[in-house]
């Protein structure tokens, strides 16, 4: 089984942008070491938490800082961007670094309504115009970084459009979804498909099941492509990891219940907050769906989700928190659920 990474760049309340991005850079360093295959980096906007605002950007920083591990976007919104931007990107991307780029892509805006609307110049932000021609884009993306571009006919004409001027390669791309939507999408369009297991929790089998079943074969995947996306942390010892859990799952609460959102507490922080009986109950439920544990603890709740999807490749999110005093432009214990994931201690 082969393991890959998911990164938003979480920020802590001891970090600036700058140690977050410091962090992410240091952990691809350990994943690509380790022999992790792909590191995937997201998109969300506004967000006091999450520094994964731009993913071409980190894309080209991470790239430029491993040297074997593939990596890509987990994923860019493309209802956010205009398909050329995004093919011209992920074009030049590629022709920096061949055969190491994933392009996933996704339908969601990663933002509240507000926040959507700025990144479309107040354009009507991302209007029912836009998410309606998302299968209309995902073809536009594809057809501009093949090799010979497109053609548009303007007065009678063909104008020729290509994302970069002489492409050797393009991505590989892959669409993503929490929903049967982008499911049914990839099987159509015959591209590789990823559930967002670690965002959901549930429905993934269903989704799973229908790209299976629709899948139609293409040049980009002639057969179905899929892997598991799952939330981690693991310690030396099952205490120690719930511990470490504890800030990703105060956030993400305070995400599912409309709370402020603000930066991911330290551990010792996490530890004080006292919440209502009826917020815990639905924390320990995050918590279930979540691996968390000892190394064979962990290892082995993997290979159990593994087997169930019928994957062969299964990329965590390390979402282990740090403690008072951590060195800000590091995530130690992120670092420590790569090494102990693959008996590296």
């Amino acid at each position: 089984m082969s393991l890959s990474v998911l990164d938003l760049v979480p920020v802590r309340s001891d970090q600036t942008s700058a140690d977050a991005v410091a962090a992410t850079l240091s952990l691809a360093e350990v994943a690509d070491g380790l022999g992790y295959r792909r590191y995937w980096l997201a998109e969300h906007h506004n967000m006091p938490a999450v520094a994964a605002t731009n993913p071409p950007v980190l894309i080209g920083l991470v790239a430029g800082r491993t040297s074997r591990i593939r990596v890509g976007s987990g994923g860019v919104m493309l209802p956010n961007h205009a398909p050329l931007v995004v093919a011209e990107q992920f074009a030049l991307l590629e022709a920096a670094f061949p055969g190491r780029i994933d392009l996933g892509i996704g339908r969601a805006p990663g933002s509240d309504p507000v926040t959507s609307y700025a990144l479309r110049h107040g354009a009507g932000g991302v209007s029912d115009e836009a998410v309606n021609r998302f299968p209309e884009y995902v073809d536009n993306v594809l057809a501009m970084m093949e090799p010979d571009g497109v053609g548009l006919g303007i007065q009678g004409r063909t104008y020729p459009l290509k994302a970069t001027p002489v492409a050797g390669s393009v991505p590989t791309v892959w669409l993503l979804g929490s929903s049967d939507y982008s499911a049914r999408l990839a099987a159509e369009k015959g591209l590789p498909y990823v559930f967002a297991h670690h965002f959901s929790g549930s429905g993934t089998a269903e989704a799973l099941a229908l790209y299976r079943d629709g899948f139609r074969p293409s040049p980009e995947a002639p057969e179905p492509r899929t892997f598991l996306t799952v939330n981690v942390v693991v310690a030396e010892s099952d205490d120690e990891a719930r511990r470490l859990a504890l800030p990703q799952l105060q956030a993400m609460l305070a995400l599912r219940t409309g709370q402020e959102l603000r930066p991911q507490r330290l551990v010792e922080e996490a530890e004080k907050v006292e919440l209502p009986s009826a917020h815990l109950d639905l924390m320990d439920a995050m918590a279930q769906r979540w691996v968390i544990g000892s190394p064979a603890t962990a290892r082995a709740r993997i290979e159990e989700l593994a087997a169930t999807y019928d994957v062969d490749e299964v990329m965590v999110h390390p979402v282990a928190g740090a403690w008072t005093g951590t060195d800000a432009g590091r995530s130690p214990a992120r670092e420590e659920t790569l090494r102990l994931l693959v008996g590296q201690a």
